[in-house]
């Protein structure tokens, strides 16, 4: 079992912290750094853990290694030092879900069938397909959409598909990399709010990176704010706004302006 190991990073006073019963952890990155060539230092010292359905996230200035930190937890590198622990669920290895900026959806592939991919990949018998991407696809409010090629859906449909991929793989973990970057302010806030409903109704584990401020408070259980390279956690936030959320109600409240004051002036300084 591994052990949680309480971060080293700094809880502002003025942030306090909810009172919640300690939920297991999930994964835990244990005085981890990373280099490449032994020459180019991208991470320093991080450490936090996880927890069984939570959503954290990790914003700060751009090469500061928060990319790095997903690759990490899902095994596509190996840190120069330090530990990291993936809790495996029910007797069986953990898997982990990858989501990035880009869809990375096969342009020669239907919705459908790249949906298909991810159930493959997770071993859902042939004969469960049809009916679990119905499924998804009405999820994701892709029902009239499953027969679409990618190049003929908008950005949006895109990252919705991309997503439907991913939880057809039903990862334990899902790590997202700027996920909705890439989008308008309209199609972000209305992905973000999708993407709200459904981890409420799965309650998976999501470590999700982003640059905006707004939209990690809005989403998030806890929030990483890291230093510039090399890359180490400066400041922990926990979101102390109830759930369940709507991302335009939230940004009106006044608690949702303290933290995104505090966590501004957190990384410019």
């Amino acid at each position: 079992m591994l052990q949680i190991r309480s971060t080293p990073a700094a809880v502002i006073a003025d942030a306090p912290r909810l009172e919640q019963p300690p939920r297991p952890a999930t994964a835990s990155l244990s005085h981890v750094s990373m280099s490449y060539d032994g020459k180019l230092e991208v991470l320093r010292d991080i450490d936090f853990a996880l927890r069984d359905g939570e959503f954290l996230s990790i914003v700060g200035p751009s090469g500061c290694g928060k990319s790095t930190i997903l690759r990490l937890i899902s095994g596509l590198v190996q840190p120069s030092q330090g530990r990291i622990d993936v809790e495996p669920r029910d007797g069986k290895p953990a898997n982990v879900g990858f989501m990035f900026q880009r869809d990375a959806l096969l342009p020669w592939a239907t919705v459908s069938d790249n949906i298909a991919v991810g159930l493959e990949c997770a071993g859902v018998p042939k004969d469960q397909h049809a009916s679990r991407i119905r499924s998804l696809l009405e999820l994701l409010g892709l029902s009239e959409f499953g027969h679409y090629y990618p190049r003929a859906l908008s950005g949006g449909m895109r990252q919705r598909a991309a997503l439907g991929r991913l939880l057809a793989y039903d990862p334990q973990i899902m790590l997202m990399d700027e996920p909705f970057g890439a989008l308008d302010a309209q199609t972000k806030l209305l992905l973000g709010s999708e993407l709200l409903r459904i981890w409420s109704g799965h309650r998976k584990s999501v470590v999700f990176v982003t640059h905006d401020i707004e939209e990690a408070i809005g989403l998030s259980d806890r929030i990483l704010v890291m230093a510039p390279r090399p890359g180490r956690i400066k400041a922990e936030y926990v979101v102390d706004l109830p759930r369940p959320r709507d991302l335009r109600s939230v940004r009106k409240l006044p608690r949702f302006h303290q933290l995104s004051d505090q966590i501004w002036q957190e990384i410019l300084t």
